[in-house]
């Protein structure tokens, strides 16, 4: 009889058999950073998770550090807001000085800025409105400015999230064109148009005015065009290959470990990690093995950074080990 179970037996043999482990090397920290003074308000739908202004962030960063995660990814939220968000490429917005900021004082830690608009723009849209959509290829212009901006802030990466297309190759044409060859670029390459964003449009202010997100973030039944998506900034350029949300399509993040050579990021979002803490609150589930297990599937399916809001939480728990 085939006895499976041999190697079950104890820990010590469950540890020596282990096919992945998930470590703190594979966490990148989110922070939402305000525009103003004082500010350190806690995201009602986000439990654990705050706004910070940066004369308030430097105890989340010490603690950031101190668990030793390796980088944040920036999410400003400008005190103004206009039509185009402009503030996304003012080289003193709330984004830029939060950068400057990290880099002198926690030099260790790696910083990833979200380069999009929808948190600057007054509809709510990642880019310029004509005929109540967004114009792709002016949106562009803008998205290149914006990128420069954080490079010369000191930016050690950028992430594009607003899915125009021609957005990877604009950018390092952008990059390459200003002396930032070296910079490198994380493609939100494969984004749903998903229900589970909801709490991180309470966290950034971003919700659309008018209309939704389907004419340029992908459609949840399409599996296929998500891996034309990732091609298109494979060939343009993209570092790193990013499918967002993670725990709804890890069947995305297989598709691009096996397809693609180079590394792949998933990001654990708002709502992923809302529900779990909504339900560990009520007692239903054990918070804490369900993270783990949620977050561990995403490195079994493929993924070698994982974006999550439970970084502080998951770094604890592997120094408690």
């Amino acid at each position: 009889m085939n006895r499976t179970r041999r190697l079950r037996k104890s820990e010590g043999i469950r540890r020596l058999v282990k096919e992945n482990n998930l470590t703190v090397d594979d966490l990148i920290y989110p922070l939402f950073i305000e525009e103003g003074e004082n500010i350190e308000k806690e995201i009602v739908s986000m439990p654990g998770i705050f706004r910070f202004s940066l004369d308030r962030i430097s105890k989340e960063l010490d603690e950031v550090v101190a668990l030793n995660i390796p980088a944040v990814l920036l999410f400003g939220i400008p005190s103004e807001k206009d039509e185009e968000g402009t503030e996304t490429w003012n080289d003193n917005g709330i984004m830029q000085q939060a950068v400057r900021f990290i880099k002198k004082n926690y030099p260790s830690l790696y910083v990833i800025t979200d380069v999009c608009f929808c948190e600057y723009t007054s509809h709510g849209h990642c880019g310029i409105i004509h005929d109540n959509d967004v114009d792709n290829d002016a949106t562009l212009i803008n998205l290149a400015k914006q990128t420069i901006s954080h490079a010369k802030a000191g930016v050690d990466m950028v992430a594009p999230s607003g899915m125009m297309d021609g957005t990877i190759a604009t950018m390092r044409e952008a990059l390459d064109a200003s002396g930032f060859p070296n910079i490198p670029i994380m493609g939100y390459s494969v984004k749903y148009a998903s229900a589970f964003y909801g709490p991180f449009r309470d966290a950034a202010d971003s919700a659309p005015t008018f209309g939704d997100r389907r004419t340029y973030q992908m459609d949840p039944s399409n599996r296929l065009e998500g891996h034309r998506e990732a091609s298109f900034d494979d060939e343009e350029g993209a570092d790193i290959l990013m499918v967002k949300p993670a725990l709804s399509y890890l069947d995305i993040i297989r598709d691009l470990k096996e397809d693609f050579d180079r590394p792949i990021a998933c990001y654990n979002v708002s709502g992923e990690y809302a529900m779990v803490k909504a339900a560990a609150e009520k007692g239903w589930i054990d918070g804490e093995r369900v993270m783990m297990e949620s977050l561990l599937s995403m490195k079994r399916a493929g993924a070698d950074i994982i974006i999550t809001y439970f970084a502080k939480e998951v770094a604890k728990v592997l120094l408690k080990k």
